[in-house]
């Protein structure tokens, strides 16, 4: 996968929601060729995270304690983010977002726990797909450069994703879509 105009996801997979009282919780799971060590450098340094991931931070996420400005692409304000969890290269936890790894078959078995609003679990599940291939691609030493935000949005692989995890967690969209009509 080096050629962006070429990426295309695949179908909406490893992925399931959890309800807690009034709090969603968004699980997606992806199975990586790359050792936890080298998985925990890409979730951890903010240059690699500014290549695939759907925020920006202004220092590592390596260290429990660790405070960081977390700015998510399109949103102007940072959040202040502490990092609560870190034992590398197994799990590491920061505000609504919780990330395991675990050995698996020469490679890393990549879980990410993410609290999310129930309306846009659809939106996050195709957000986070996208941004998985592109991070196993990164790992890979094949680079195609992060696809978020509204970016992702306006492609058709996202829409497509979006509505396939929308049927799989029978949940609705909201009716706004990037480039088409209200629905």
């Amino acid at each position: 996968m080096t050629n962006r105009e070429q990426y295309t996801p695949g179908p909406a997979s490893g992925a399931q929601i959890r309800k807690d009282g009034e709090k969603w919780t968004l699980i997606l799971v992806r199975e990586l060729r790359h050792p936890p060590k080298k998985v925990w450098q890409a979730l951890t340094d903010p240059a690699q995270l500014r290549e695939w991931a759907p925020f920006e931070v202004d220092g590592s996420l390596g260290k429990v304690g660790t405070k960081v400005n977390l700015t998510w692409v399109g949103t102007p304000t940072p959040v202040e983010t502490t990092v609560t969890r870190a034992d590398a290269p197994k799990l590491l936890e920061y505000n609504d977002t919780r990330w395991e790894l675990e050995a698996f078959g020469g490679g890393t078995r990549l879980t990410l726990w993410h609290n999310i609003d129930r309306r846009f679990i659809s939106w996050g599940a195709a957000g986070w797909h996208i941004c998985f291939d592109v991070l196993a691609g990164l790992l890979a030493g094949e680079p195609i450069g992060r696809i978020v935000g509204g970016e992702a949005m306006k492609s058709a692989g996202w829409q497509r994703l979006r509505d396939e995890y929308a049927k799989q967690f029978s949940v609705e969209t909201p009716g706004w879509t990037p480039n088409g009509p209200k629905r």
